[in-house]
């Protein structure tokens, strides 16, 4: 098909549309106008910083300048050689290569020239640290803290965090003082009370809203990245809706949307980049590409993401790729609530055992949470009893430590708890043979489990699944446990069972992508116009899950990566120029 004889009528047009106003989205649109395209970028709903703003807001950037002055240099050869080796072949060689060598510039580019500041974790450890290439730490960046003032009212449509990330559902903590606060670390009670004092003594802030002025993890994040499109006068056009991309002569040249009710047509004259999540909350996709049972009310995303710019690519010929999975975690169902509770650092912690509902370990509990619930669905495929499966822990861990939405039973206690959540969201019994026949686990089967834990926890040795194993499964253990701090006995009742489901931060599959970010149709050809990134294209990670920030770290690089190949296709005249009225 040729380019259209007749100029289309648009309602608005730009150089670039960027349909989604997450991490990805967001750095994509800053890195378009930092080199002169003009940008829009449109949000079906009424909020910005979609998943991003729920996350953890960390970003897994490989030979990052602060790794040296933390004492853990990188190498670019040592980077490809850990993601070679978690990955294969799953994923293209130069597509690994253009993240590894534009994520650091990345980063260099957003605190330069939008101040938008990261700082590396130094005893944050890649997931999988003893493996050829791996790091103990450093690796990831998490945002600076971002005063939540600087956004005046625009703050107001910044998407809420999840109560699970704050200190009792209120007050902002960042990665590092998380980590002092799951380990109770040497130090942890004057951080809880300089937390709560900062918080509670912020009276004019108090008066305007219950969330903390202190923007971390996603928030901080997202919060830094709308202020530096506020700076920029970047247009954000909310409950605008991606229904279609229209193309001609073979080329995209912008989208039909729907806003407020209207039909409307906006064009991109040099590109649209994708950048609208995967589709966890579309029931019938999931039916169709994930793993079986698979059920939206079990993902820890928030449910928006609807796999709108993968069908919209779909439609145009473009390549699927890695559709059956996802960044998987456990998790847990609350009554009540629209999203389900992740289990990220509780399983790493001492006195507390996974098990089928033959009441057989069939995993080890402090791997990463992907390969949790590819353990899950594993183990499902052998004995179809492992979705649910439960987590089952004693009186001492209840007391001590948090988990899912249960807070340590020292703060929370179980009479305190919603009388719905009883025989729901945990089962509670004296002995464990009761709390067996509760959950329909047979009794011989657990009582043996935990037996044999429980002789593993005085050797310090989980000869099964060698839990505690590596620098990264003792990360949120429990310091003061020994000699394995992921290990402890669960002999003291009453004890507790919670039902876990295969959930996720975000699907993996999406629209196949190429190095630059541009999305190929199914016989590896380049859909001229149209880019992906984030969830909403097949993972540049493939299969695993390398390190905290894996899943933002190559969206917004990607983003990055996107915006630069259109400002050189330009600057080369590749590409023609607009039609338009």
């Amino acid at each position: 098909m040729g380019v259209s004889d007749f100029p289309m009528r648009w309602d608005q047009q730009f150089d670039v549309l960027v349909i989604g106003s997450g991490a990805g989205g967001m750095t994509a649109a800053l890195a378009c106008q930092a080199r002169g395209l003009s940008v829009a970028v449109l949000e079906k709903t009424s909020q910005y910083g979609g998943t991003s703003a729920v996350s953890g807001g960390g970003i897994w950037i490989p030979c990052n300048d602060q790794m040296a002055a933390v004492g853990i240099p990188d190498t670019r050869a040592e980077a490809l050689r850990y993601l070679d080796h978690l990955i294969g072949d799953q994923v293209a060689a130069d597509r690994l290569e253009a993240y590894v060598d534009s994520a650091r510039e990345m980063v260099r580019h957003l605190e330069h020239d939008f101040g938008v500041r990261f700082r590396s974790v130094a005893k944050y450890p890649d997931y999988f640290p003893d493996q050829p290439g791996g790091k103990p730490g450093a690796r990831t960046m998490e945002p600076a803290a971002f005063d939540a003032a600087k956004l005046g009212p625009e703050f107001e449509r910044q998407r809420e965090p999840y109560k699970g990330t704050l200190v009792l559902g209120r007050v902002a903590m960042d990665q590092v003082e998380a980590h002092t606060l799951f380990g109770r670390a040497p130090g942890w009670i004057r951080l809880t009370l300089k937390l709560m004092w900062n918080y509670w003594t912020d009276f004019s802030w108090r008066r305007r809203s219950w969330r903390d002025r202190r923007l971390v993890l996603g928030q901080g994040l997202v919060g830094a990245l709308r202020h530096a499109m506020l700076q920029q006068q970047i247009p954000l056009l909310y409950d605008t809706a991606l229904e279609s991309l229209i193309e001609d002569g073979g080329r995209v040249r912008g989208v039909t949307v729907t806003q407020n009710g209207r039909s409307l047509r906006f064009g991109a004259r040099r590109a649209v980049i994708l950048a609208s999540g995967g589709f966890e909350s579309n029931q019938a996709m999931r039916d169709r590409y994930l793993p079986q049972p698979s059920r939206a009310e079990w993902s820890a995303a928030p449910g928006i993401n609807t796999g709108d710019g993968i069908e919209a690519g779909l439609k145009l010929g473009a390549g699927l790729r890695f559709m059956n999975m996802v960044w998987g975690t456990p998790t847990v169902v609350v009554p009540g609530t629209t999203v389900a509770a992740a289990l990220f650092v509780e399983r790493s912690l001492p006195g507390c055992v996974m098990v089928n509902q033959r009441g057989q370990r069939f995993c080890n509990e402090a791997a990463p949470y992907t390969e949790a619930v590819n353990a899950i669905y594993a183990d499902q495929a052998r004995t179809g009893l492992s979705v649910p499966c439960w987590l089952i822990f004693d009186a001492r861990f209840r007391q001590n430590y948090p988990c899912g939405p249960l807070l340590p039973g020292s703060i929370v206690p179980d009479k305190k708890l919603p009388a719905d959540w009883a025989g729901r969201v945990y089962y509670k019994a004296d002995t464990l043979a009761a709390l067996a026949a509760q959950i329909g686990v047979d009794g011989s089967t657990l009582a043996k489990t935990v037996e044999r834990l429980n002789a593993q926890a005085a050797t310090g040795v989980d000869t099964d699944y060698n839990k505690g194993g590596n620098v990264f499964e003792r990360y949120y253990a429990d310091p003061k446990i020994g000699p394995n701090p992921c290990l402890a006995p669960l002999v003291k009742g009453p004890f507790y069972a919670m039902p876990v489901t295969p959930g996720e931060i975000g699907t993996k599959g999406g629209l196949d992508a190429d190095a630059k970010a541009r999305v190929l149709r199914a016989d590896g050809s380049v859909i001229e116009g149209l880019y992906a990134i984030g969830n909403t294209s097949a993972a540049a990670m493939g299969r695993t899950y390398p390190g905290p920030g894996a899943t933002l770290g190559p969206a917004m690089t990607f983003g990055y990566i996107a915006a630069r190949d259109i400002a050189q296709a330009v600057a080369r005249g590749e590409v023609p120029a607009a039609v338009a009225a």
